[in-house]
């Protein structure tokens, strides 16, 4: 008999994970911008295996009077982020373009809230807090809980560092594409995939 759940809503206590990553002008949520945002979407089969689904990525225009830390956009390779080429669009448009269809899937799902998924989860989560309060967009992330892959990384691969937790759960890594916001989550969806196949539980 297969005891596995067969509903996502089942293996995470009503909760939908969803995996998350922004790239940011510094460390401040309040007075640094927001840069990028990645989500990628996550679907369970009959068996309860756990699989990335959908990405979806949004380069951002900083918010009016947002701190501007060179060496923050030196690390994420953009030297403008205002730059039209970058083809970015306002902080409302950016979170409703990834909040949407964590809606709608929330809907699908029967899942009572998202609950974010992130390398550093709370760095994540703390950026997406301020930038939806900005623009009154109403988040469907719990407001203090993640899932956090360094945490879980720590403790199946005794690795921290996103690349090399990466590697040593045998995920293909590409450190020119690294830092990314789109690239990092896809392989943060990976990697909590990974993990959470490892260790299935009954309904």
């Amino acid at each position: 008999m297969n005891n596995k759940p067969t509903h996502i809503k089942n293996r995470f206590r009503g909760f939908l994970p969803v995996v998350v990553d922004v790239e940011t002008s510094g460390f401040d949520p309040k007075t640094n911008a927001l840069i990028e945002i990645a989500i990628v979407t996550l679907s369970m089969d009959a068996q309860g295996i756990l699989s990335p689904n959908k990405s979806i990525q949004a380069n951002v225009l900083p918010f009016k009077g947002s701190k501007l830390d060179k060496s923050a956009l030196k690390f994420i390779n953009v030297e403008d982020p205002t730059h039209p080429f970058r083809m970015a669009i306002s902080e409302q448009q950016a979170l409703e373009k990834c909040f949407n269809p964590i809606k709608k899937l929330l809907q699908k799902t029967a899942c009572t809230r998202a609950i974010l998924v992130g390398h550093n989860a709370f760095f994540d989560l703390n950026f997406i807090k301020e930038a939806a309060e900005r623009t009154k967009t109403k988040s469907p992330f719990h407001e203090f809980s993640t899932l956090d892959t360094v945490s879980l990384a720590g403790l199946v691969y005794g690795q921290t560092v996103l690349a090399k937790a990466v590697q040593s759960a045998n995920i293909e890594w590409d450190n020119s594409k690294a830092h990314s916001a789109e690239y990092d989550t896809i392989k943060t969806a990976e990697l909590f995939c990974n993990i959470v196949n490892k260790w299935p539980i009954n309904p």
